[in-house]
């Protein structure tokens, strides 16, 4: 198969493959994936995406393949964090001409950002039947973690469950090539995910340290298969996974009622749909060795399988399958990659730059949404180019409505 990567050799540790042809990484994020290439854990090579940039306790837009141990931070703290997309029967034309109210309907029926007066992410007062009904399928297992982790109960879990959070994380709909309309949208295991990840991730450091490991970062600290907190953290780590592959569909199901109530035209959804995650750890075979993999900011790929690169807020998205190109153990980047901080977006763009950027989209055009505007990201167009040996496209998408958390 024809490749497209970039091959770097680290001292002292497995070498790094880059599918960064065209687009910009900063030594940075090189530096972290030096770090990460040199544990003695980490098996055949790490693989870099298209989107990579430096990231909290570990590269984002990195697929880390380790041998019998998990590096908590290399997942990161919003744990199972993906997208989720399905297709509708709508076209284009059966979308009201003001957008306007169908951003409202789904802002109403999904809490995002901040609740007023709180520093917490929007959460339910009251959770509604149908995320209850959605707690019951995980209630059971995370009462079991509970007896384990006692303070897991004072998090914010079921009030949680269907909401967006802030960042990052949107609700959009889109229009396909063919002007089929789709609804889709990026989200985590919110605040109960964020929990687990920074727990456990102390506690692996915790435990470095009182074995004097000879880390390259503290943040690489990992759990090793018989270690004492390992069996816990892939439960954990795995339950939170489900949550947030939950809580996407919760979310995906309000979205398509409130905007029933807002289009009035009768159409069916999931005529085509995926679900996937974007910064997860799973068991995988590769190169004939049963290795966990961990991808952060970075989208399974295996031959066949559909997957989703979101743009920007004024971007492109993509539905890909993958081609299940084994140089990047069957990965492809999880969007197009912020090129630069949240605090240098603020002071470099304007208003008047993000409403330029955003124009024909229905969305938020105020001052707290700047580190979000497009120009703070990769080209999406460059991105894919860079990953052409990874996945075909399958749809190309364009939002016509952003709701951002």
């Amino acid at each position: 198969m024809e490749t497209n990567y970039i091959h770097e050799e680290v001292g002292g540790g497995v070498p790094i493959k880059m599918w960064t042809r065209g687009v910009p990484i900063e030594d940075a994020a090189k530096r972290q994936l030096e770090n990460a290439a040199r544990l003695p854990i980490v098996f055949k090579h790490i693989a870099a995406m298209p989107d990579v940039h430096f990231g909290i306790g570990a590269t984002v837009g990195s697929v880390i393949p380790t041998l019998k141990a998990i590096i908590p931070a290399a997942v990161g703290v919003d744990i199972g964090c993906g997208m989720m997309a399905c297709k509708t029967t709508l076209v284009a034309e059966d979308l009201p001409d003001n957008l306007g109210p169908l951003r409202s309907a789904i802002e109403r029926a999904v809490p995002h950002g901040r609740a007023p007066g709180s520093r917490d992410p929007g959460a339910w007062q009251k959770p509604p039947g149908s995320v209850n009904t959605a707690w019951a399928q995980l209630e059971p297992e995370f009462t079991e973690l509970c007896r384990d982790y006692p303070k897991l109960e004072k998090t914010n879990h079921i009030q949680h469950l269907g909401t967006l959070g802030t960042g990052n994380h949107f609700i959009e709909v889109c229009l396909d090539e063919a002007g089929s309309v789709w609804f889709m949208l990026h989200s985590g295991s919110r605040g109960v995910g964020n929990f687990i990840g920074t727990m456990f991730i102390e506690l692996a450091k915790r435990d470095a340290m009182r074995n004097n490991a000879n880390l390259p970062d503290r943040d690489l600290a990992y759990f090793e298969e018989g270690s004492r907190y390992f069996g816990d953290y892939v439960r954990a780590v795995g339950w939170a996974q489900t949550f947030a592959s939950i809580n996407r569909e919760v979310m995906m199901k309000r979205v398509i009622e409130a905007a029933k109530t807002v289009i009035r035209k009768n159409f069916q959804s999931h005529i085509e749909a995926v679900n996937c995650h974007h910064n997860y750890v799973q068991k995988e075979r590769h190169y004939g060795e049963d290795v966990y993999v961990t991808r952060k900011g970075a989208v399974s790929a295996k031959a066949g399988q559909l997957g989703i690169i979101p743009g920007s807020m004024g971007a492109r998205s993509y539905i890909v399958r993958g081609k299940g190109n084994a140089e990047s153990f069957e990965s492809c980047s999880h969007g197009a990659g912020r090129v630069m901080s949240r605090g240098e977006a603020k002071r470099r763009f304007t208003l008047a730059d993000h409403r330029a950027a955003t124009e024909g989209v229905e969305c938020r055009k105020d001052k707290d949404v700047i580190d979000e505007t497009p120009a703070a990201y990769k080209d999406i167009d460059a991105v894919m180019a860079a990953q052409q040996d990874l996945v075909d496209v399958v749809h190309t998408l364009k939002q016509v409505v952003c709701v951002k958390g």
